[in-house]
């Protein structure tokens, strides 16, 4: 894990006060974890005055098992644990996930009180429970949602560890596992996405609007998959679609705020 922390400032009668956190899940397929959906993607929030975590999670062969999702909860836990230290509003922390970091971010809004996988979580000497690990927020960018002929199917099998098409497979489509006790939710995907169809957004806001989650979806008319922040410091320069970046921002500000607050 990566952090970058607010330090805040103490002087006369201004003193630190805690405050929202993001914590950012890089995309890459469950083969790695790409670094243009980390740091670039850091810096914005930073800026707009939040803590930010970048989680380094299992890939590969490693993927399987909820392997990825419980280092994303015990990230989440140990931030918890540290609010008072480090100044975070335990109650405001947000997961934003990439593509198949998309994926982790939304499993950890959708499986955290799961049987499964607090049983699995146990077996593996987690102690944490699902107040510590719940996100408050999830802002899920271009993500891997289904398991179905709309599915990134190389990200399903990595962190299934199953065959295409088996009860296992399916079960991380987490368009099934909506409910409503799932955080609220910002998409954004565009239209022209290739690699994971705009139709896992799509599904994922039809099930949060089922199960009365609020959320905004945000589809984009033009734009390749994985475009990260859509700056040139990412190879993706594009000031149109980029406005999702201060899209969430504010979206965060309602969510963590209220209607109408300029800051909390």
């Amino acid at each position: 894990m990566t952090a970058y922390l607010q330090t805040g400032v103490e002087e006369g009668d201004i003193r630190p006060h805690s405050l929202p956190a993001v914590v950012v899940c890089p995309g890459g397929g469950y083969e790695f974890v790409a670094p243009r959906e980390a740091e670039p993607v850091a810096k914005p929030y930073f800026a707009a005055g939040y803590h930010v975590f970048v989680v380094d999670y299992p890939v590969g062969e490693d993927a399987k098992g909820f392997a990825p999702l419980m280092q994303l909860a015990s990230v989440m836990a140990y931030i918890r644990r540290n609010a008072g230290e480090w100044m975070v509003d335990e109650g405001k922390i947000a997961v934003c996930g990439f593509s198949a970091g998309g994926h982790l971010a939304a499993s950890l809004g959708t499986l955290y009180r799961e049987k499964r996988f607090l049983e699995a979580a146990r077996q593996q000497g987690c102690d944490w429970t699902e107040e510590n690990i719940r996100p408050d927020a999830m802002i899920l960018s271009y993500p891997v949602i289904l398991a179905d002929e709309y599915a990134h199917k190389d990200s399903l099998l990595r962190v299934s560890g199953a065959e295409e098409g088996s009860e296992e497979y399916r079960y991380f489509s987490l368009d099934r596992h909506v409910d409503g006790d799932t955080p609220p939710a910002f998409l954004w995907h565009t239209a022209e996405d290739t690699c994971v169809p705009v139709e896992n957004s799509l599904a994922f806001a039809a099930a949060l609007s089922a199960a009365k989650v609020p959320f905004e979806l945000h589809i984009l008319p033009d734009g390749e998959h994985g475009m990260s922040v859509c700056t040139k410091e990412v190879g993706t320069q594009d000031a149109y679609n980029g406005r999702w970046m201060k899209w969430s921002i504010r979206w965060l500000e309602r969510v963590f705020c209220g209607k109408g607050e300029q800051e909390c």
